[in-house]
């Protein structure tokens, strides 16, 4: 009897320092985001119609900042985009990727609505993952807009005149700090497709996650040599975007590794482009007021303070090391991944990227 007390008062006391903590974490959450309130943007005189490319939380972040931003804003599908313009005669189209589910004439309604006198724009969300594609798509478009820098200078070598480095964002209406049921917390957590860089961090670290409350979720994990070993924490296939949200809220640390772009099965990019440019769950995972361990690119000190909004590693071995320390030290973790949410908050949405776009187009 005395033992069974024992072990129920040391679960009772586990379950009080857990919930204390996530306590503390949702309140400073809570009260930096109503800290925080952005100016309103400027309203440009400007109709727009957009075309979007299906990335879900993208679209509807870049479509809500439109509102906020411009006079007029249109919807219309990828396959009645000459026909929508048409009718509308808005002053620009911009048209997210251009890619995947976009109809084979794609191109040729391109042409048609330049001859109406409307004007282009296309944002690559994609580069350099599919730059044998995406070398045929850019020079139709009146401009172009990449969020990766490699492929700034490969779109002006095309002869495309007007290109513009545009990082993209997180919509801030979505990926936000909340409280999460038990089920979505865990110590660790990673969604995304198993790349192959990333079968090989993960293979290398199974025997240390294996003893943690991991959560992994994405499709081609079984490629892994150790697949068995972490098999218990992946989710295979796809997870929609509400469900990432919360399992971002109630992770400690969220590893972010962006995938390879060597040419190969995974990527269309045989001219072998370099990542220079950080992907979009960086910003997606600071806006939840989680501890972020993020691979290195190039432009990342340019976005957030590396070591103080969120921490950086190389190795399989250095991201262990940084997992083991911030989860000891929860005051800290906590700390950063506030410092990485008012980052995000004051200047990485999509309100303030549109404003950004708008400038660069002359709108």
């Amino acid at each position: 009897m005395l033992v069974k007390k024992q072990a129920f008062s040391a679960a009772a006391e586990k379950g009080y320092l857990l919930g204390y903590e996530q306590g503390l974490r949702d309140g400073a959450c809570e009260s930096l985001v109503r800290l925080i309130q952005p100016a309103a943007p400027i309203k440009h005189d400007v109709c727009i119609l957009y075309i979007p490319q299906g990335f879900e939380a993208i679209d509807q972040g870049i479509l809500e900042a439109l509102r906020q931003s411009v006079r007029e804003v249109h919807v219309a599908d990828s396959k009645q985009m000459a026909e929508q313009a048409s009718l509308i005669r808005p002053d620009w189209m911009l048209v997210l990727n251009g890619l995947h589910v976009f109809p084979e004439n794609h191109l040729e309604q391109i042409d048609q609505i330049r001859a109406m006198g409307i004007q282009t724009a296309i944002w690559f969300a994609d580069d350099p993952y599919v730059t044998e594609e995406t070398i045929t798509i850019a020079p139709r478009y009146d401009a172009v807009l990449t969020h990766e820098l490699s492929t700034v200078q490969l779109y002006l070598d095309l002869g495309c005149r007007s290109v513009h480095y545009m990082p993209l964002a997180v919509h801030p209406g979505w990926f936000k700090p909340m409280r999460v049921e038990e089920k979505y917390r865990s110590d660790i957590c990673f969604i995304g497709q198993a790349f192959w860089n990333r079968v090989e961090l993960f293979d290398a670290l199974a025997p240390y996650l294996a003893g943690k409350r991991v959560f992994i979720a994405g499709g081609l994990w079984d490629r892994m040599k150790n697949y068995s070993m972490l098999k218990p924490f992946i989710r295979m296939g796809w997870l929609p975007v509400e469900e990432s949200i919360r399992y971002y809220n109630g992770a400690k640390i969220v590893i972010n590794l962006h995938r390879t772009t060597e040419a190969g099965s995974d990527n269309r990019n045989t001219l072998n482009l370099p990542g220079r440019s950080i992907n979009p769950r960086t910003y997606e995972i600071a806006a939840c007021g989680t501890l972020q361990l993020t691979d290195q690119r190039e432009d990342l000190p340019h976005y957030y303070r590396v070591g103080l909004e969120l921490d950086t590693f190389k190795t399989a071995e250095e991201l262990q090391s940084k997992m083991a320390y911030y989860l000891k030290h929860e005051d800290e973790r906590r700390a950063m991944a506030l410092r990485g949410l008012r980052r995000t908050l004051q200047e990485h949405t999509f309100t303030t990227r549109v404003q950004q776009l708008a400038a660069v187009l002359s709108w």
